[in-house]
């Protein structure tokens, strides 16, 4: 466990970037939790980056749920059975993970990553309409999406958000709006999972988690005022923010293949 004052201030700091960023943006925010991880903090083992920062990921969204379903937003039937099936997934994707060598699974995070920046570039568009209730000629839809996102989310190790919620609305027909709140219990339940699983094979820093985790907190107290002014320029911002995304994601792979070259 990290106890250099410096690692796991610098670690904190990345928490709070991730959870600011997550706070202002939305989904996308958690795949920049591993460079950092990697290239500030120092972390050398990419599978260690990969286990904190599922961790880290999962404690934010727990913390982001709370809020969400205090304010009624969550379809518990739908978000439960897309956690649970979704669980088993990411338990699948990371021990299939586990046994890739950790700068070649980088090279793919780094096309993950890429994807992630691509889909933040395409417009949401706001859709009201009444929101559904989980039945059984629904439930085998949310079972296979929830398995196959979970699965992709534990292999990149990451919260898979900007999966879950069109997996969710695709299944079930919710809007968007519901689809994000009720996706932090999979986000949290994906990165647990994942967590869990690199543990058992100590690739996990309690204290770096910790460090984040607190950071985490003071980077969602820092957006949730940020977001309200952001307003009109909330499109923009999204835009700045995929494009930063796309540029860590050619730096991680450039790293990968110089890495795997040397």
């Amino acid at each position: 466990m990290t106890t250099d004052l410096l690692a796991l201030s610098l670690a904190a700091f990345s928490g709070g970037v991730v959870a600011l960023l997550l706070t202002l943006f939305g989904g996308g925010g958690s795949v920049l939790a591993v460079p950092l991880l990697l290239y500030l903090v120092g972390v050398h083992d990419p599978h260690v980056a990969i286990g904190v920062s599922a961790a880290g990921v999962s404690l934010n969204a727990l913390t982001a749920l709370a809020g969400q379903a205090k304010a009624g937003r969550v379809r518990w039937p739908c978000a439960i059975l897309f956690a649970v099936t979704g669980a088993a997934g990411a338990w699948f994707g990371s021990s299939l993970a586990k046994m890739i060598d950790g700068h070649q699974l980088l090279l793919i995070f780094a096309v993950a990553m890429a994807a992630v920046g691509v889909s933040m570039l395409r417009p949401k568009p706001v859709v009201v309409r009444a929101e559904p209730s989980l039945n059984w000629a629904m439930s085998p839809n949310v079972g296979l999406a929830g398995a196959g996102v979970g699965s992709a989310a534990g292999f990149f190790g990451i919260g898979g958000g900007f999966l879950i919620v069109p997996g969710l609305m695709a299944a079930t027909g919710m809007s968007l709006a519901t689809a994000q709140a009720t996706s932090l219990l999979s986000v949290a339940a994906f990165g647990a999972t994942t967590a869990g699983n690199y543990a058992l094979s100590g690739w996990i820093d309690l204290g770096l988690v910790a460090a984040m985790t607190v950071g985490g907190v003071a980077g969602t107290a820092a957006g949730l005022p940020l977001a309200r002014r952001l307003g009109a320029n909330a499109g923009l911002g999204r835009g700045l923010f995929a494009g930063l995304i796309l540029v860590v994601s050619a730096y991680v792979a450039v790293r990968a293949v110089l890495t795997l070259m040397g």
